[in-house]
C-alpha cells in the first residue's frame, strides 16, 4: 500500500489497520518514497513486569531521600 504523509495525517487509523493486517505501507512525500511503516514483530514486545527498563527502581535501595538529592541537584551552584 502506498500512503501520503497527507493521508498519513488526515487517516491515521485506516493505514494504522493496513499495518495491522500485515500489509507494509511505503510512505511518500511530494511523490518521492521516504518510510516504510511495517507491524512490530511480536517477539520484541515487552512481556511483564520482569522486562522493564534495567535502569527502573534505580533508587529503591537507597536509604537517602530522593527529594533531597534532587533539590542538591537543582541548587543554585557559586562561580568561583
Amino acid at each position: 500500500m502506498k500512503a501520503t504523509t497527507k493521508d498519513l495525517r488526515l487517516h491515521t487509523a485506516e493505514v494504522l489497520a493496513a499495518v495491522d493486517r500485515g500489509e507494509a505501507v511505503t510512505i511518500t512525500y511530494r511523490g518521492v518514497r521516504r518510510a516504510l511503516l511495517t507491524r512490530w514483530p511480536e517477539h520484541d514486545e515487552p512481556k511483564g513486569v520482569g522486562d522493564r527498563n534495567p535502569a527502573f527502581g534505580l533508587w529503591a535501595d537507597r536509604s537517602d531521600d530522593v527529594e533531597e538529592q534532587v533539590r542538591h541537584l537543582r541548587r543554585r551552584r557559586e562561580l568561583p
